[in-house]
Order: C-alpha cells, then structure tokens, then sequence
C-alpha cells in the first residue's frame, strides 16, 4: 500500500503552498480592512476578486469538478490534500480557487443533470467565477434532516412553474454576486415518499421571491463570504424549462449533490484543524504561567498529542474515502462518505476546544480566528445531514451484514 502522494498531485501541492503563503495569508487583514470599511453588510470585499484572478492565472481553478479536467477538475484523491490546504484559510482559500460551497454543489448538480440551455445560461458564469449562487432545501417548519419533508410547493402551470414556499439558512443568497437558486420543492405530494419532490432553477430577481433576514451561526452572521439567508417565495414563476432533471427526481439529485459536499467540508476540516494546532503550539511556547511555559504543563502536552493523533486518523480516513470515491463510486464509498462526516467536525471540534481552552481570553475573542472556526465546524454536525441521520443510515447498513 503506497501512502505518497502522486507527482501531480505534489506539484499542486507545491504551487498551493505557494499561493497560500504569496497571496492568501497577505490577503487576510487584508480582507479583515475591507470588511470594516464596507457599507453594504453583505457586500464583498474586493480583495476576493484579486485572488480568484490570480489563482486562475496560475491554474488554480475548479479542482473540485471530479471527471471535469477540461474545466480544471481533479480525481478526489488528488484534490483532498489541496482542499485541505484550503481550509487553513477557509474564508478566502476556496472561494478564491472557485472552490466554495454552495457553488461547487451547485455546479455538479448543473454538471450532471442540467439541460444544453441550462448549462450555457448558469453552468457556465459559475465555472468561470463570474457568478455566485445558493441552493435552497432547507426549512423552518419542517424536520430538514429528512428531505421528504419538505413543504415548499412546485406546480405546473402551462409552460411554467410556480413556487410557493419558505426556506431558510441559504448559503450563499445575500451576496450580491447570487443570481441563481436552486430550489427544491414537492411537485406531487401524492407521488411515493422519495419520487414527490423536484428541483428548480430560479433567477434571484425574479418576482416573488424574497430575501429575508440573515440568519446567524452561534452568533456570527458569515456576512464575509454571503451569510445565510431566510428567503420567501410567493408565486415566483419560472419557465418549465428551468426544471432540473424530471419531475420527481429532485430527491435522487439532492442525495447526488451532497455526497461529494460532505467529503470537501472534512477535508476543509481538516486543514482547519492543522492551522489550529499550529497557532496552539506557538501559543505555549512562549505564554508563561506559574514560573513556566504553558507547553511545559502535561494537560497541555496531552491536548497537543491527542490533536495530532486525531488528525492522523482524520486524514487517513477521508484519503480512503477519496480514493474508493474514484474507484466504486459515491455509492460504493457511501459507508465512507457518512462516517467521515460524522468523525471530521466533532474531533476537530474537540481539537478546536482544547486550541481555544490553551489560548486563553484570546482564544474567545475577535484577536484568533479560533472562535469562529469552532462555530463553524460545529455547525457542520448539522449541515448536510445531522450526526444522528448517519449514525442511523450507518448502523442500520452495519446489522444488515448480520440480518
């Protein structure tokens, strides 16, 4: 079993590291600055576009679109190392390289299942970075962890659909960049459970649909890179041809979307935590208490020992995954795919605790960026599925070995 990474896969690591240290972590007060001089809060800060035009320039773009080279895409095993790069800086690494959540999603979707016309109008602007775009599933009346919930309507009339509905925590849709929603709703709630729902392409400035209030995350509003949103439709008409896929198929694409999302979000993780830690160690090296140094102290040690070893595991983990990804398919690494999603955000989430617990005041304040990262992998435990949906579609796959 061979463990190296690839030559391709070593030279964009090299050029990553590269870009990170050249232009990425200049970039972040940087970024920090324009935030606070914006006046639009959702507006954002122009430094991004800086970055995408010179990730693009160096070819730097796209890795995400898996059996997509022509578009830069990248087997998963190659691209898990350098989206791990990414998540140190996970603010502006990924959007820069076009690699950002809910775009990527939405581009495979497109990628898979849209229309010649579909692909020319939305595919296209986003593959190049020209566009910003959100995906609407989720709900706040409804139990979101199980999709066949889901109450917004879609009902054929003549040549259009009309969309009635409410959704919230919409990545993505008060930037000011968005311009497409891809929004899943029931075209016939009498069809079987997994064939009712379907999904549809809505422009944002089409009539009736509203942006609502930004919803917060454990308090932060994500305004840096398009918050999420609480978003209305009342009526919002669409030309039928704005269906993806077929009636009734909008389940079987949402499950389609998200198993390549969850594996990007532990990878990303991953190299949250890795920064994490670093910070950390420099941190008690050099913070004195009680006549010593903080790394001196054995819980301290033990925290530092305990995160790298958990990050190891982590690692191995989503680079098998990766590779049975490429090799049998989503389907075939779907006990992978969940289980990664169920270790990566709750043991980076402890690793964060400890980093913020070793930093003290500053690890609680706006001085690291410590805070905001635990907020964010903790809400990972319920983006794309809760802990507790995969803990049950993991068990019951289990017993059915025994059954």
């Amino acid at each position: 079993m061979d463990f190296a990474f690839d030559a391709r896969t070593e030279e964009l690591r090299e050029r990553l590291l590269a870009f990170m240290d050249e232009h990425v972590y200049p970039a972040e007060p940087v970024f920090a600055a324009q935030l606070a001089e914006r006046e639009d809060p959702w507006a954002i800060p122009p430094v991004v576009e800086d970055l995408k035009a010179e990730a693009r320039k160096q070819g730097l773009w796209n890795f995400f679109l898996t059996g997509h080279p022509e578009h830069g895409g990248l087997p998963n095993l190659q691209y898990a190392p350098l989206a791990e790069i990414t998540g140190r800086s996970s603010h502006l690494a990924p959007v820069a390289l076009n690699c950002a959540a809910p775009d990527t999603g939405n581009m495979e979707v497109l990628t898979m299942f849209g229309t010649d016309e579909q692909k020319k109008r939305w595919l296209e602007p986003l593959l190049d970075g020209r566009i910003r775009s959100a995906f609407a599933m989720t709900e706040p009346e409804v139990a979101s962890s199980d999709a066949t919930n889901i109450t917004t309507r879609i009902v054929r009339d003549g040549d259009e659909y009309v969309v009635n509905g409410r959704k919230w925590y919409i990545s993505g849709a008060l930037n000011p960049a968005c311009e497409i929603l891809i929004v899943m709703g029931k075209t016939d709630p009498d069809a079987e459970r997994h064939r009712q729902q379907s999904m549809v392409l809505v422009p944002r400035d089409t009539p009736g649909l509203r942006i609502g209030r930004g919803m917060s995350v454990f308090g932060y509003d994500d305004s840096d890179h398009g918050g999420h949103a609480e978003v209305f439709f009342d009526d919002v008409r669409v030309p039928a041809a704005n269906l993806i896929g077929g009636e009734g198929e909008g389940f079987a694409i949402a499950q389609a979307r998200l198993g390549p999302g969850r594996i990007h979000h532990c990878m990303r993780s991953i190299g949250v935590a890795e920064r994490a830690l670093e910070l950390t160690c420099k941190r008690v090296l050099d913070r004195v208490a009680f006549g010593r140094p903080l790394a001196e102290q054995g819980v301290v040690r033990e925290w530092i020992a305990e995160a790298r070893v958990a990050i190891e595991q982590l690692r191995l983990l989503v680079l098998k995954t990766a590779y049975l990804m490429d090799t049998v398919g989503n389907r075939g690494a779907h006990t992978e795919i969940q289980a990664i999603k169920i270790a990566t955000p709750r043991t980076v989430e402890w690793i964060l605790d400890k980093c913020v617990q070793a930093h003290g005041a500053a690890g609680v304040s706006q001085d690291t960026p410590l805070a905001g990262w635990q907020a964010g992998v903790r809400s990972l435990r319920l983006a794309d599925g809760p802990d507790e949906v995969h803990l049950r579609s993991l068990a019951r796959a289990e017993l059915r070995k025994y059954s």
